[in-house]
């Protein structure tokens, strides 16, 4: 290689870092919005067509489980995050093994540019059925994160190859803090009060928080036509990659047992615990520690700073000391500990010495998981190795927050994290059982 090549790299990074972080801003602007969205759909629609149909699921639903007060928001909320997975679920090994064949570079402008598109159709998302096709649309085309994934991987040594995972992750917590925050301030701007004659186009009460989606998205677009330079050698294309929509699941099943395998269903099972803590922890802190929605931000914004700090700093030191596989135990090991300290929390500080543990756990597990599974797979299949993993973790958003609401409204928060502490035992197992990976 020529000697100029390795001094590209940290500036590569950058661009992927940045390219990763202006996706999630747009990406998570919509979070705090949906008991809102609710609201606003049911005045404008009732109780008919496709939306009286899904509260009434929902109502169903709560009648089962055993309601809470703000049950209907959380579900539907639920709802649409999970329709948002599922379709990333499907799509992302699809995006990483044409990245495979054809380089990250135009895969990712094809990508953020379907997801610019969903949210044009967002901002005239005037019935809740234009506004159930953008979120599809938007989940088709959520293969950045896989192809940014493999992106690093393309630009890192092997011995650097979990650091580089550790960016991603930075990238990911910063985009999760920012990005409510900005779609909370975009709700105080209606642009259907102040331009009435937009109404009838389709404008709404979100409709600027969509705009602001639709402009990190373009940003996003020209930043990547400018500054992302190809990584993907074409020495190392898979030229014979199925480029199809399959299920991810058939992938896994049909790799060759061995650790790839092995890892990918690890990250399933931890992901699937650290998912339902996410959903259900609100109900947590409301119940226990009287805490307000206002006053719940700031345990997201603790837990954020906690990955950042973890994936930013302490996985670039700990893993070439270390080594992946040691890392990935500690986290997962600490991710045990933080469920049964949260879970069991009699007071607010020990409610924060558990959150701190379970920022640290998944900042330590969550950058080796990825790095892992990349140096197991081969040169030439980055992409779609990438995308059954990141698609694990989209179908883990799925399931875990419903599973998990059962479980608390059922049994209660203590039986719960215990039950998580115990579900993250099967990845410590299989953690345990990983090869040392060649460097």
């Amino acid at each position: 290689m020529p000697d100029a090549t390795p001094a590209k790299r940290p500036a590569s990074l950058g661009v992927i870092f940045l390219t990763i972080f202006i996706d999630l801003l747009g990406f998570t602007i919509i979070f705090p919005l949906f008991p809102a969205l609710l609201q606003h759909y049911l005045a404008v629609e009732g109780n008919s067509g496709l939306l009286g149909w899904l509260v009434a699921q929902i109502d169903a639903f709560a009648r089962l489980a055993g309601s809470h007060g703000n049950y209907r928001e959380v579900l539907f909320g639920g709802v649409l995050g999970s329709v948002y997975s599922v379709l990333q679920f499907l799509c992302a090994p699809m995006w990483g093994a044409l990245s495979d064949r054809v380089g990250r570079r135009h895969v990712l402008l094809i990508t953020v540019t379907g997801t610019a598109f969903s949210y044009v159709l967002w901002f005239f998302s005037g019935s809740f059925g234009l506004f159930v096709l953008a979120r599809l649309i938007g989940g088709g085309f959520a293969g950045n994160l896989s192809v940014a994934t493999a992106a690093v991987a393309d630009v890192t040594t092997r011995e650097n190859r979990s650091k580089g995972m550790g960016l991603i992750g930075v990238a990911f917590g910063l985009g999760f803090l920012f990005g409510p925050a900005l779609g909370s301030v975009a709700t105080l701007y209606d642009p259907s009060l102040h331009h009435p004659r937009m109404a009838s186009l389709g404008v709404n009460p979100f409709s600027f928080a969509a705009l602001l989606s639709l402009g990190f998205s373009l940003i996003n677009l020209v930043w990547i036509a400018a500054r992302f330079h190809e990584t993907l050698d074409p020495a190392h294309r898979d030229t014979a990659a199925t480029v199809r929509i399959r299920h991810p699941l058939h992938e896994l099943l049909n790799l060759e047992a061995g650790p790839v395998r092995r890892t990918n269903w690890a990250y399933f099972v931890f992901s699937l615990a650290f998912t339902g803590m996410e959903f259900t922890l609100p109900f947590l802190a409301a119940e226990r520690f009287h805490y307000t929605a206002t006053s719940m931000a700031w345990i997201f914004v603790f837990l954020g700073f906690v990955l950042i700090l973890t994936q930013g700093g302490i996985v670039r030191r700990a893993v070439p000391r270390l080594g992946e596989k040691k890392v990935l135990l500690v986290g997962v090991a600490s991710e045990l500990a933080g469920f049964l300290l949260t879970g069991f929390a009699p007071t607010r500080f020990w409610l924060y010495i558990g959150l701190t543990f379970l920022g640290l756990g998944s900042g330590l597990a969550n950058a080796t998981f990825s790095g892992l599974v990349s140096l197991y797979s081969r040169a030439d299949q980055q992409g779609r190795m990438l995308g059954v993993f990141r698609s694990l973790g989209s179908l883990a958003r799925g399931i875990g927050p419903f599973a998990a609401c059962l479980i608390y409204w059922w049994l209660g928060a203590r039986t719960l994290y215990l039950f998580g502490a115990v579900v993250l035992t099967m990845p410590l197992f299989l953690g345990s059982a990983l090869p040392k990976p060649e460097k």
